[in-house]
């Protein structure tokens, strides 16, 4: 059952935008404009001219990125499937995440006064006192929340509706419940799909060569040393995420693992017999979609 197999994660983290509407230039620019109606919005970036608070929304982004790889979707409020296979690895990398997250907000709050300081140069004219929170308050605006949730059984409505509207409920349940199982695993599909998609694509030889620096002609396309370490780490990651032990996910998963096995982006490049040996296999396992 998936209720044992695995669980579900509502992750939050929120960083102060560092941006406010400015009224008064929306309404100067509509007017230099000729605008006969209100035509758009200014917005400051209140931190303009430091990369504090750019540099730590790259941080948040990069989290959020790394949670929708390693879990599957579910819920539209933000519920993702965890697999338990995927616990583990998951949390303890989550972990450092948050420790980073938090080094940065308090690196970040330290320099704020400085930084806003330096916003009176940067903006100018711009510049208004009152568009900035005190730094006592800053860190409110800053959050990162998680929470791990069992996945409901399908039967537990412990509510007293009477069994007419009890089993209306678990069979509405049992339908949403199938649709969002189904919509995990056609994600798992989808990474797997668009992977050798793109292998097929990047290994298959040019219709022209290509001239080097040295004048050599090949007929080989440029692809990068990630082409190989994706798909590999796709592989690993698969054999957590099938989640209903598919056993048609799980064969393709392996004939991709068996293929690259002991081959390196850069023998690929090298070996023409190799790279088309490999494609062959991947379009192979192409075929089986």
């Amino acid at each position: 059952m998936i209720q044992n197999s695995s669980m579900l994660i509502d992750l939050n983290i929120s960083v102060w935008t560092g941006r406010k509407m400015d009224k008064r230039v929306s309404e100067e620019i509509d007017i230099a404009k000729g605008t006969h109606a209100k035509a758009g919005n200014y917005h400051k970036k209140l931190l303009a001219g430091t990369q504090k608070l750019d540099e730590l929304t790259k941080l948040v982004n990069a989290i959020r990125a790394w949670h929708y790889q390693q879990t599957l979707p579910w819920s539209d409020g933000g519920s993702r499937l965890l697999p338990m296979a995927n616990f583990f690895d998951y949390k303890a990398t989550l972990s450092d995440y948050q420790t980073q997250f938090d080094e940065a907000v308090s690196e970040f709050i330290a320099e704020y006064p400085t930084l806003v300081s330096a916003s009176t140069f940067q903006l100018g004219e711009l510049f208004d006192a009152n568009d900035y929170p005190d730094a006592s308050e800053l860190g409110s605006k800053f959050k990162f929340k998680y929470v791990f949730l069992p996945v409901p059984d399908v039967g537990d409505f412990r509510v007293d509706v009477g069994e007419a509207y009890k089993a209306d409920l678990k069979e509405q349940y049992e339908s949403f419940y199938q649709a969002k199982l189904n919509d995990a695993m056609a994600d798992a599909w989808a990474r797997l799909h668009e992977c050798l998609s793109n292998m097929s694509e990047r290994l298959t030889s040019l219709p022209t060569p290509r001239v080097l620096k040295d004048g050599t002609e090949v007929f080989t396309p440029v692809f990068r040393d990630s082409l190989v370490g994706n798909a590999v780490e796709l592989c690993e990651l698969l054999s957590k995420l099938n989640v209903t032990n598919d056993p048609k996910l799980e064969s393709c998963r392996k004939k991709l693992e068996v293929a690259l096995t002991g081959i390196t982006a850069g023998e690929l490049r090298e070996d023409d017999d190799l790279r088309l040996d490999t494609k062959a296999k991947v379009d192979e396992i192409l075929s089986m979609f």
